[in-house]
């Protein structure tokens, strides 16, 4: 069985999942540069930030972070009701720039 995925893999025919989800690379950068953001005491932790916007978002399913390394910002993205919405926070004070309904 191993020799098979291995080949059908060789060939391109199946995609490991990594490979196949769309801007795993650039999601990837993102996270990194947060991190080194984050050590150099530059911005605060996600969970921090988390921890202040997830309570007045009651009702909907969080699906997520992306970091913005040129605004410094976090966008934390949601759903509720069929509807996605998006909460963009500064990365350095946690506060709340804009909310989208």
């Amino acid at each position: 069985m191993k020799r098979l995925f291995a080949s059908l893999l060789a060939l391109g025919l199946v995609a490991g999942p990594i490979m196949a989800e769309p801007g795993f690379a650039q999601r990837r950068s993102e996270q990194g540069e947060a991190r080194r953001e984050m050590s150099a005491g530059n911005i605060l932790q996600l969970r921090d930030i988390e921890a202040r916007v997830l309570p007045s978002m009651r009702g909907a399913e969080y699906l997520g972070p992306a970091y913005d390394s040129t605004a410094m910002a976090y966008r934390l993205k949601f759903i509720k009701d069929g509807r996605v919405m998006y909460v963009d926070v500064d990365a350095r004070t946690g506060k709340i720039l804009r909310r989208s309904r």
